[in-house]
């Protein structure tokens, strides 16, 4: 199979290069004369570029994903082997020279394009800018390098204690990540939390050199569509500027700096008191402290807070089941047949030699009406609301597989909007009434609801944003369109995490190293960590409006279940897909641009509890 189905990608690309060729060749200027002497618009040569370029899309696209789902559910050689081939074929079309070319021809006269194709237009370069077929080499180089330092990432082996020196060291410890995030929620030995810290870290040695060499590729890439960097490239998603993303998250970051301040001095004394510090409490939080091996979440400093309970005596069949009704109680359809036969929704069963990812995600696999979701699903409280989330990609799927929505612009308004959605119906799924009224919870087990609150904003938004739009945004900002120097990879790191997040590293770091290497998106999923943080203040965006303005609630005790008013609200957002600016649905949806103002809001008795607990003692 191996060496079958680089011969089949290779007959197949040859042929769409014929057809692309004759395509393009008969689409002209600006205008061209039809047999019958009528003059031809540009308007209508962009709309056959556009409905050939859509009909191979759906096919190549149809067959990448179907193959990318049977390599994720069944784990083989041959299966992987026929995943890179639908690969290599998919991006040897979308790349395409003359693609590229004849897309760029019409959008440099795009006044005379309506705004349906402009769009389409611009996610066909969007496309092609993975892998610009405009420089065969380099984009080939580019694959290999991301393939390369993947396979540096996923393959290295973590190690407590080595005996020997130098590359001729051998690991006597070897650790698993699962055991470095263990010790690190549980172990009050700072000695032992130091040395799986530690640990975490190192494969940002071996990683440093291979992340120059890719941001220069990537750089390359992204400059041959056109862009300034890769940075810039990936925020192209927005219809903004680098400078315009940057100001847009320093703004957030702002907005959420007084209660983030709030909540680094209260865990400051909370996690001295737990490790029995002596003396002055740290005025940064020393890294390995913290139940999280980058900061971006505090876990496990609030108790008394075990949602398992509610539904431990609950199927995984039920969980899926009740997520659907959510959806259905909204005014949703209920799941298409094809999503029950095509999903693998629970563990492998015991016996099966199968291997399957167990990473929950949800697929459009012919982006119309085949939606498939891989997950595990459990009877706990996590997958109860990772299933809500899931759902909600699901319908957002469906609602804009329609035929006002060209296949091309079937995705989200941003890359943000999807995942807000996911968020939203989530934390939708955990507010008290929902529960009440589908039984999980009776009135008198509510827990404390700034107690609640503490925990959500340690272990979700507001913790996490300083880490995604300070961070992690910066970094890459700087490592992309500042051209970051590698030798100061580490040094840029630690000031971005000691401004942003209050953190600082337990000791010197070694100068050859790369803590930021040790997170996979740095590596794996480059240039839009942003997304995650604009996601979340989407959702308080979203909640807080259709708990006040639609259902006329709390936004603390808000009951989505059985109101298709809200169904609609929803509907309205995900079934126009990427046909509009993002800015515009969210006017539109909400009456209000980009804040963080109704997260704050969501928050504000937590901030209340907080300055009455500090007191004085952070001043």
């Amino acid at each position: 199979m191996s060496l079958r189905t680089p011969m089949t990608a290779l007959s197949v690309t040859l042929s769409l290069t014929v057809a692309v060729t004759m395509l393009t060749a008969s689409c002209g200027g600006a205008t061209t004369t039809t047999t019958a002497g009528a003059e031809r618009t540009l308007q209508a040569d962009a709309d056959d570029f556009l409905e050939f370029y859509t009909a191979s899309y759906l096919g190549l696209y149809n067959e990448m994903v179907r193959a990318s789902w049977t390599a994720s559910t069944d784990v083989t050689p041959e299966h992987t082997g026929l995943r890179t081939g639908a690969d290599t074929v998919y991006g040897a079309f979308v790349g395409n020279g003359q693609i590229i070319r004849r897309s760029r021809d019409f959008l440099a006269h795009r006044d005379e394009l309506n705004e349906s194709t402009v769009r389409q237009l611009e996610m066909v370069l969007e496309n092609a800018a993975l892998a610009p077929q405009t420089n065969p080499e380099l984009a080939r180089r580019k694959v290999a390098a991301d393939s390369a330092m993947s396979a540096l990432l996923d393959g290295f082996q973590f190690c407590l204690a080595r005996e020997g020196e130098g590359e001729s060291a051998t690991c006597t410890t070897p650790l698993t990540t699962n055991d470095i995030d263990r010790i690190l929620a549980e172990s009050d030995d700072l000695e032992e939390r130091l040395r799986y810290w530690n640990a975490s870290k190192e494969v940002g040695v071996a990683l440093r050199p291979g992340l120059a060499e890719l941001r220069d590729l990537r750089n390359a890439v992204a400059q041959e569509m056109g862009f300034d960097d890769f940075f810039a490239y990936r925020i192209s998603n927005y219809g903004m500027t680098p400078d315009e993303m940057m100001a847009l998250l320093d703004r957030l970051v702002e907005e959420t700096k007084p209660l983030f301040d709030e909540l680094s001095c209260w865990t400051r004394h909370r996690l001295a008191e737990r490790f029995h510090h002596e003396g002055e409490v740290p005025e940064r939080i020393p890294a390995h402290w913290i139940g999280n091996r980058w900061a971006q979440s505090w876990p496990g400093l609030v108790e008394g807070i075990d949602m398992d309970t509610l539904v431990e005596d609950k199927s995984p069949e039920w969980i899926v089941q009740q997520a659907e009704r959510f959806y259905v109680s909204m005014g949703f359809p209920e799941l298409p047949q094809a999503f029950w036969d095509g999903s693998d929704l629970y563990p492998v069963a015991e016996g099966d030699s199968r291997d399957k990812n167990d990473h929950a995600s949800a697929w459009h696999v012919d982006l119309d009406q085949d939606v498939r979701s891989l997950m595990s699903v459990e009877a706990n409280w996590r997958w109860f609301g990772t299933t809500h989330h899931e759902l909600g990609h699901i319908y957002y799927y469906l609602s804009y597989a329609n035929d006002d929505v060209p296949p091309l612009l079937r995705e989200g308004a941003n890359r943000a909007y999807h995942e807000a959605m996911g968020n939203l119906i989530e934390l939708a799924s955990g507010q008290a009434p929902y529960l009440e009224e589908v039984g999980l919870m009776a009135a008198t087990d509510q827990p404390d609801q700034v107690q609640a609150l503490l925990d959500r904003a340690l272990t979700g938004p507001i913790v996490f944003m300083p880490f995604a739009v300070g961070t992690m945004s910066h970094f890459e900002k700087a490592l992309y369109s500042d051209n970051l120097p590698e030798d100061q990879f580490q040094a840029k790191w630690w000031e971005l995490v000691g401004r942003y997040q209050n953190v600082a590293p337990p000791g010197d770091r070694p100068e050859d190293g790369c803590d930021a290497c040790s997170k996979t998106h740095i590596i794996n999923d480059p240039g839009e960590y942003y997304d995650y943080a604009l996601a979340e203040v989407l959702v308080y965006q979203f909640h807080d409006h259709i708990c006040r303005e639609i259902l006329d609630q709390d936004p603390h005790a808000c009951n989505y279940y059985g109101r298709p008013e809200v169904g609609e609200y929803l509907q309205g957002i995900m079934g126009a897909g990427a046909t509009r600016d993002w800015r515009e649905v969210l006017l539109e949806a909400t009456g209000e641009e980009l804040s963080a103002e109704p997260m704050l809001d969501y928050y504000r008795p937590l901030l209340e509890y907080l300055r009455a607990e500090n007191g004085d003692r952070c001043n």
